[in-house]
């Protein structure tokens, strides 16, 4: 069930805000826009009333730092060694799996 109000329309089943805003809305204060975003809101960018454009937070699911991974896996009782040949490794890896972005015409 979406309900709009001002503008803005909240999806109560995701409970995640979207916010339906014009071109020149956006473009006269992004800064309020993007901390919008930050704050777990779905942007929609419209163009009388044609969507353009969807601004919406970066989900970190699946990332995070060396660090973090070496933390968490001390506190699960698990050891992390960085072996001498770990950055070669690494760039082995990065270096077969670098084909060129070739998106989809209709992209």
């Amino acid at each position: 069930m979406a309900i709009e109000h001002l503008g803005r329309v909240y999806n109560h089943s995701m409970s995640k805000p979207v916010i339906h805003i014009s071109e020149e809305e956006a473009g006269s204060d992004f800064a309020s826009l993007m901390a919008r975003v930050r704050a777990g809101a779905e942007v929609i960018i419209e163009d009388r009333f044609r969507p353009v454009a969807v601004l919406s937070p970066v989900t970190s699911a699946g990332s995070r730092l060396l660090s973090a991974s070496i933390a968490l896996a001390d506190a699960h009782g698990c050891t992390a060694t960085l072996d001498g040949a770990f950055a070669h490794d690494l760039e082995e890896i990065v270096k077969s799996h670098a084909e060129p972005l070739r998106p989809p015409a209709w992209d």
